[in-house]
């Protein structure tokens, strides 16, 4: 048996969601397993990095499955992008060892997300992009940014309540791109908790238009408290980027 790794770009908009559903076929997991298992004859099951919530989307998301049939790795990429919808595609496929798996082997995330600051909306990215149509002062957002990263509970970012497992996270860097009518900020750490991109997107808006202040980054991560951070920034302007593995992990072979 042989496991494959994949990187899968996609826009998310008319899908709910990364992860499979019992009550609709519109998720990128299910489309993906759905096509592979065509190819297979019997079912594949597809094992992403994490999540993308519904209306988000990935340049790139990492998945692996294994396959006992003897498919090439060209005929395998070439029926997965012939036969998904157009708009998801698989930008790349190795072979890799047997054991790597794609969400616990990971060590590092990239997310970006894109403010539209413009009065002016713009047509032709509105699926990707956050219309927020006003100006934000980005040095009062930098500063506030800099308390976040590092090493920390991040509960009050986390937009599953009733969370069992820890939400100790740590962000390696975050980043501010400003161009004509934009703001996108990137994001990079070791893992992100549910709905966290967008909920510290959502506060540091709050902190660029002057409705909080930066320093007020501090007692939020001391509260851990949802109720008392930002709101959830729209799903359309956040884009998975990349995943990152130790190379070791991913060497070919069994």
């Amino acid at each position: 048996m042989k496991n494959y790794k994949m990187i899968v770009a996609y826009d998310g908009t008319r899908y709910r969601g990364w992860q499979i559903q019992k009550n609709t076929d519109a998720t990128i997991q299910g489309k993906l397993s759905m096509v592979l298992g065509n190819l297979a004859g019997h079912t594949v099951e597809v094992i992403g990095s994490g999540r993308t919530d519904a209306g988000v989307h990935a340049l790139g998301q990492t998945a692996n499955f294994h396959l006992e049939e003897h498919f090439t790795r060209e005929e395998i990429w070439e029926y997965l992008n012939h036969y998904l919808p157009e708009d998801i595609v698989i930008t790349k496929i190795d072979e890799v060892d047997n054991r790597f798996h794609s969400r616990y082997n990971a060590v590092s995330k990239t997310y970006s997300y894109r403010i539209r600051t413009s009065p002016i909306p713009d047509v032709f990215s509105r699926r990707f992009c956050y219309q927020y149509g006003k100006p934000l002062e980005e040095e009062r957002m930098k500063e506030a940014a800099g308390y976040l990263l590092g090493t920390h509970d991040f509960a009050s970012f986390c937009g599953n309540k009733h969370m069992k497992k820890s939400t100790v996270r740590t962000i390696y860097k975050i980043e501010f791109l400003k161009k004509e009518g934009e703001l996108t900020i990137s994001y990079t750490g070791n893992g992100f908790l549910q709905g966290m991109v967008r909920i510290l997107t959502g506060t540091l808006i709050e902190v660029g238009r002057g409705d909080r202040t930066p320093e007020s980054m501090k007692t939020l991560l001391e509260a851990k408290c949802r109720e008392l951070a930002g709101y959830t920034a729209p799903p359309q302007g956040l884009r998975l980027e990349q995943v990152e593995y130790e190379a070791e992990a991913v060497k070919a072979g069994s």
